[in-house]
């Protein structure tokens, strides 16, 4: 049975979602049947059918009696962001895609689950509280039946894990930090303003680099205890409007090499991380990224070992684009962990 699928929140993250559901042959076993947004359905519509990062959509766009019709996907457009008027079960949704960039906490979760839904996946980090943070390839074989509010951790959390994870079983970790160089995001204004809590952010996304506070850390200490208190991260906002890097600096167990590590890390792209993580040697640039699936593309040539252990990487990812891939790799995962049983 075809699972149905809401996505909660139609900005950046949800119209890539729905594009890349689109796009993929192998989304077959879900289909979106409800966009929950406030704003007004002709602004969706041309949104839908125009992406400044990834231009238009081949499928035709229109409004059609409180519908979305996209192609020959009819989806209900529900006028608000509360889940409690959202009627889940009542509109038949067995997933929601909460990608509202709002409260990803068990309480917020309940909500779309007393509203009727079977599951809750949410686009950014979440708390403690709920059932799993899934990272693609990393623990998402964890994720069982009975969970029911899951996080799909963010862009960074999902280049940054796979790296950690492929060093560390290559020579060991033992400290490091990373910078990651992000595009810049809604969340900054074009020009200044008074408005907004954290100082920097009230600067122009347009003309300036700027350190952002990032929860990063957190997640790397939550995945992977073992690395607890020893992997700090900075983040710095460019203007850009889409794909990010990591930098990232790792102090390695056992001595290594430039040629070992890019070695380990071709392996991994080839094996265990096949699509996820990949690699590059070609003299690139961050436009080259763009609608790239991958959670992470290691530039190969800018990889450094000094003295044996101090190690230095470069991984290029399209933080919109990869991400909401991740999203939908998840979606197929828990669509198809809902399939009745055969007989």
């Amino acid at each position: 049975m075809t699972q149905q699928v809401a996505i909660s929140g139609f900005g950046r993250i949800g119209r890539s979602v729905l594009r890349a559901w689109l796009e993929r042959a192998d989304t077959s076993e879900w289909t979106v049947t409800v966009i929950n947004e406030p704003a007004d359905p002709e602004a969706i519509a041309l949104l839908t059918r125009y992406d400044s990062n990834y231009g238009r959509l081949r499928e035709p766009v229109s409004v059609q009696e409180h519908h979305l019709q996209v192609g020959g996907h009819r989806i209900r457009l529900l006028p608000g962001l509360d889940p409690a008027a959202a009627d889940w079960g009542g509109l038949g949704v067995d997933l929601v895609l909460d990608c509202t960039g709002l409260a990803a906490d068990r309480a917020a979760g309940e909500a779309h689950l007393n509203a009727g839904a079977h599951r809750v996946l949410f686009s950014q980090p979440g708390t403690p509280d709920l059932d799993l943070t899934a990272v693609r390839g990393f623990n998402d074989s964890s994720i069982e039946p009975g969970n029911r509010l899951l996080s799909a951790g963010s862009c960074t959390t999902n280049c940054l894990i796979p790296l950690l994870s492929i060093v560390d079983q290559a020579v060991g970790v033992v400290r490091g930090a990373t910078t990651t160089l992000h595009a810049a995001m809604n969340d900054q204004p074009v020009g200044d303003t008074l408005q907004g809590n954290e100082l920097r952010r009230t600067r122009s996304a347009l003309n300036a680099f700027m350190p952002i506070d990032t929860a990063l850390g957190r997640g790397v200490e939550r995945l992977m205890p073992a690395l607890a208190g020893r992997i700090d991260c900075l983040h710095m906002r460019l203007p850009t409007t889409t794909v990010s890097a990591m930098d990232l600096t790792l102090v390695s167990e056992r001595a290594t090499s430039t040629d070992a590590i890019n070695q380990a890390l071709i392996k991994a792209s080839e094996q265990r991380w096949r699509g996820l993580i990949g690699v590059c040697e070609d003299p690139v640039s961050s436009v080259d990224f763009s609608k790239d699936p991958h959670s992470g593309v290691v530039d190969l040539t800018q990889t450094r070992v000094i003295d044996g252990h101090l190690i230095k990487l470069i991984c290029w990812f399209d933080n919109e684009w990869g991400f909401a891939n991740r999203m939908v790799d998840l979606a197929n995962d828990l669509a198809r962990m809902n399939r009745p049983p055969a007989d």
